[in-house]
């Protein structure tokens, strides 16, 4: 009863905070005429585009012929779920559905902070983090494809058959919550939660190809995205143009992309880092040598830093995947991350600014623009660096003789990980 006592004030709070900003992000999207709401220009994704796929997903096909489909085929889920609503518009069940999910993740992030030696600033940093993107998260699906990673992340101690079926799932609907199973401990949790993984997926995808035509087609738009003007590429690219540089910016493939001379050598050194990075993550997990709790959760937010910071393409609904895997990393007293997740705050309020408020400067490639998005991808990009510092030395970290815990490996998903850091060396 005391502790029940003594998390009931938390928990309100944390409620009630939730629904004080989601009722702002409410307002805003109701007012997002403004200038500096956008425009009117974030709900279109969702009135336009995502309403012309759902009438193409209705008929059992993928819009094939349609540069901007780069999803993998789980997204066509998420898209068809607002005919569950059919007496709202697309647009009304899509943003009541969101936000239904939203507070899903925001139970889950409570009901993992409220257990013993755990905490509630995952759940705190989720709900107050997301309005930093005002109403952008109402208006994409990324809040969704989140929900499926902090579940994975969140079920794999307890159930690695559940937390690998999930991030199959997710995986399905937008590749990157496969990289949630990175920091798995070793053992039957990782040949659990892999292969279920490996079946969930081949199931799952299996069904999605008998149900719709053309179920790879997102593989050739992809193959054709250029360099974002919001990724790091893109932004070396902009302070060019005040050098001299005869490039320009050109809205395709959905986003706005920079086009002129030397832009395929910059795309491709994305490519070479992002290499790079699937390589240190691996020497990472076959060196590592010491496992907590929250070593699952630390990975998975390190490698997408680490993959979102090298890509071609860093749009502002990217900051919702890592808020969401900061948030699931706070859960954890033993987090290697909490500078990491104050970062990234720091970045998601810095792209705001960007983008809606100031995207014309960027557009343009002012000073303004210029310096806003310099200061965005270099948090950004400090946080990647940091979170795998941290990481690496956390999981080779060797306690003093006698304090180390030396336990048996755990005979089944359900034996949950010791409160105190396990030394597999």
């Amino acid at each position: 009863m005391n502790r029940l006592r003594v998390n009931t004030g938390p928990v309100l709070g944390v409620s009630a905070l939730w629904l004080t900003t989601r009722a702002l992000m409410l307002w805003l999207l109701t007012h997002s005429d403004s200038p500096l709401l956008g425009a009117g220009t974030l709900a279109l994704e969702v009135w336009q585009l995502y309403g012309r796929w759902y009438g193409v997903l209705a008929h059992g096909a993928f819009p094939a012929h349609d540069t901007l489909w780069q999803y993998p085929p789980g997204a066509s889920a998420v898209l068809l779920t607002p005919a569950l609503l059919p007496w709202l518009t697309y647009f009304q069940a899509f943003v009541l559905l969101t936000l239904a999910v939203d507070a899903l993740v925001t139970a889950a992030l409570v009901r993992a902070g409220t257990r013993p030696g755990r905490s509630l600033l995952g759940a705190a940093l989720w709900t107050g983090g997301l309005p930093l993107l005002l109403q952008l998260p109402l208006v994409r699906y990324d809040v969704q494809v989140t929900a499926l990673a902090v579940l994975a992340l969140l079920a794999t101690a307890r159930s690695p058959r559940a937390g690998g079926a999930l991030a199959a799932l997710g995986a399905l609907v937008k590749a990157w919550p496969a990289l949630v199973l990175l920091g798995t401990p070793r053992g039957p949790v990782t040949r659990g939660a892999w292969r279920w993984a490996a079946a969930a997926g081949a199931v799952t995808l299996g069904l999605l190809a008998v149900l719709f035509r053309n179920p790879l087609s997102f593989l050739r738009q992809q193959r054709g995205r250029g360099v974002q003007i919001e990724s790091l590429g893109g932004t070396a690219l902009n302070l060019a143009r005040h050098a001299g540089w005869p490039g320009r910016a050109r809205m395709q493939y959905g986003s706005a992309e920079l086009v002129g001379p030397h832009v395929h050598a910059v795309a491709l050194g994305c490519l070479v880092l992002t290499a790079a990075c699937c390589a240190l993550l691996v020497v990472w997990r076959v060196r590592a040598r010491r496992w907590t709790e929250a070593t699952p959760f630390d990975a998975a937010l390190s490698a997408v830093l680490l993959f979102t910071v090298t890509s071609r393409v860093i749009s502002p609904q990217y900051m919702i995947w890592l808020i969401g895997l900061a948030a699931v990393c706070l859960t954890s007293r033993h987090t290697s991350q909490r500078p990491v997740a104050a970062l990234i705050v720091a970045a998601s309020a810095l792209s705001t600014l960007v983008f809606p408020m100031n995207y014309g400067e960027v557009m343009d490639g002012t000073w303004t623009g210029c310096l806003l998005m310099l200061a965005r991808n270099g948090v950004l990009a400090a946080a990647a660096v940091l979170s795998f510092i941290r990481l690496w030395r956390a999981a080779r970290a060797v306690e003093p003789v006698g304090k180390s815990l030396r336990t048996r490996e755990p005979r089944s998903g359900s034996e949950r990980f010791p409160d105190r850091a396990v030394s597999l060396s």
